[in-house]
């Protein structure tokens, strides 16, 4: 896919001294600061051929964007976007599951389960009915289309897909089918590693490993091959401000520090707007991210 070039952005560089302010965005050392009316010509969301969503549990924003708990997750900060304002949109961790994936937290206000939503829209139903392609892949889980509670260390609070009828279960399956070749991925994935793995039950330092081993062939193959990786958390560890760690690397982002507010809202119309869908419930109260991309 051919990019819109920002000529007055000298390419994307990893963040470091030096680095020039505009519009509230941290851009890379030797760049330019660019007008507004100059941003307004090459906002747009890039329609990618794949996308991959990882969600990740339960840290506050400093412990993951700053210090030496998680190099590799500060790493994909340097090499994309880095959401400085970005929070969850409530305690505890199922509804914001649910709400990045259906624009709404359905009535959830706590982890039971099971929950069942029948055929009210969401991100799966929307990509599949604009003959797009969805998955779900869950460490862990013990079978394809499992509809259990939770099962060693799966928990279905963090699939929500699950809840609702109208994705098929043949699209929630384990992430040991996560392919090698990504060129198979679906259009947009969803990637939930385990109770441990997620940092839930398990050390950041243990969540930073697990993504760098699992995620960074394929977070080095988006860059060449019109892909993306979104990396974020549910919820913070139970502060009332709720900050969260939230990047995008892939082809065509440009490198920086992004101080707008995001949320999963925010997320969801994003990649809505992607792919041409209707934005949901209070994704449709949110502006789609288009400064990213240069």
């Amino acid at each position: 896919m051919r990019f819109l070039k920002m000529a007055a952005v000298a390419g994307a560089f990893a963040l470091g001294a030096g680095a020039v302010v505009a519009g509230g965005v941290t851009h890379p050392a030797g760049a330019q600061a660019v007008t507004p009316a100059e941003n307004a010509q090459v906002r747009a969301v890039p329609r990618y051929d794949h996308v991959v969503v990882a969600l990740f549990e339960n840290k506050n924003y400093p412990d993951i964007a700053s210090g030496s708990k998680a190099p590799y997750f500060q790493s994909l900060a340097g090499q994309g976007a880095l959401f400085t304002q970005s929070f969850g949109v409530t305690h505890p961790s199922q509804p914001n599951y649910i709400a990045l994936f259906s624009g709404s937290q359905q009535g959830v206000t706590g982890d039971s389960c099971p929950n069942s939503f029948g055929t009210k829209g969401n991100l799966g139903q929307q990509l599949l009915d604009a003959n797009l392609t969805f998955k779900g892949y869950s460490e862990g889980l013990p079978s394809t289309g499992y509809t259990g509670c939770g099962s060693g260390r799966y928990a279905r609070k963090h699939a929500p897909w699950t809840n609702f009828s109208n994705v098929p279960a043949a699209l929630q399956v384990p992430f040991s089918q996560f392919p090698t070749d990504y060129g198979k991925l679906p259009t947009v994935s969803f990637v939930v590693p385990d109770m441990c793995d997620d940092m839930h039950d398990c050390s950041i330092g243990t969540g930073d490993s697990w993504t760098k081993s699992h995620l960074d062939s394929y977070a080095q193959w988006a860059k060449s091959h019109n892909s993306l990786l979104i990396t974020s958390f549910d919820e913070d560890n139970f502060t009332s401000v709720n900050q969260i760690y939230t990047s995008f690397v892939g082809q065509g982002v440009t490198a920086g520090k992004y101080a707008e507010k995001v949320d999963h809202y925010r997320i969801l119309r994003t990649l809505e707007n992607m792919y041409g869908l209707p934005a949901l419930g209070q994704a449709a109260s949110r502006e789609p991210l288009t400064d990213i991309w240069g």
